[in-house]
C-alpha cells in the first residue's frame, strides 16, 4: 500500500482477490464504518491441514530404549586385578586419586596461610599439591584443606601424625579425602 492510496486503494485491492469482501461495511447499527483491510481477514479452517492422529512426543524417554530401564546407579566394576595394581588389595579403605593420595584436613584456622599448612604438613614427606579454599565475601579460609602426597605412606603418616594437632590455636581433624566402598554395602541413590 503506498502513501495517498487512501481508502479506496485498499477497497480496490480487495475487490481484486478471491471473493473478498468490499473496504466497508454496513452493520446492524446503520452507519458506514471503515472494515478492516483484506489482510486482516483470515481463514484458519481453510488451510487446515490433516493431522496424524496419533501425537509425537519428543524428548528423553520418547522412544522406547534401555538406557532408564532400571539400571539407574548401575555402573562395571573395573577388576580386581587392576583395583589392586597400585600395591592396595584391601576392598575398602583411601582411595588413590589421579596423580596421588589426597588427605582432607578440617578444622583449619580462618586467617591461617598457605605456608602455615605446608609447613606444619611437609615433615611427612613431599607435598604434591595443597589446596586452602577461600570464602569469596570474606576472604578468609573456609576451614578445611586438600593435600596430596606421592605415596600412601607419606599420607598415612600425616593422618597419623597431625589428626588432633593444634595448628593456629584450632585442633585439625584429618582424614583420607577418597575411599573405596567396603564389599558388601555398595552406596546407592
Amino acid at each position: 500500500l503506498t502513501r495517498g492510496e487512501g481508502e479506496a486503494g485498499r477497497a480496490g485491492r480487495a475487490e481484486e482477490g478471491t471473493g473478498a469482501r468490499t473496504g466497508s461495511h454496513r452493520g446492524a447499527d446503520g452507519p458506514d464504518r471503515p472494515r478492516p483491510s483484506a489482510a486482516m481477514d483470515v481463514d484458519y479452517d481453510e488451510d487446515e491441514v490433516s493431522k496424524p492422529t496419533g501425537r509425537r512426543v519428543k524428548g528423553r524417554g520418547a522412544e522406547e530404549d534401555d538406557r532408564y530401564a532400571g539400571k539407574a546407579g548401575r555402573f562395571e566394576r573395573l577388576p580386581a586385578a587392576a583395583a589392586g595394581a597400585d600395591g592396595d588389595d584391601e576392598s575398602a579403605g583411601p582411595a588413590r586419586s589421579i596423580e596421588g593420595w589426597v588427605i582432607i584436613v578440617s578444622g583449619v584456622h580462618e586467617e591461617a596461610q598457605e605456608d602455615d599448612v605446608f609447613e606444619a604438613f611437609a615433615e611427612f614427606g613431599d607435598i604434591k599439591n595443597l589446596h586452602l579454599n577461600l570464602d569469596r565475601r570474606t576472604g578468609f579460609v573456609k576451614g578445611y584443606a586438600f593435600i596430596e602426597y606421592e605415596t600412601k605412606q607419606e599420607a598415612a603418616q600425616a593422618i597419623k601424625g597431625m589428626n588432633g594437632q593444634v595448628l593456629l590455636e584450632q585442633r585439625l581433624f584429618v582424614h583420607w579425602a577418597f575411599t573405596k566402598p567396603s564389599g558388601g554395602a555398595r552406596r546407592r541413590r
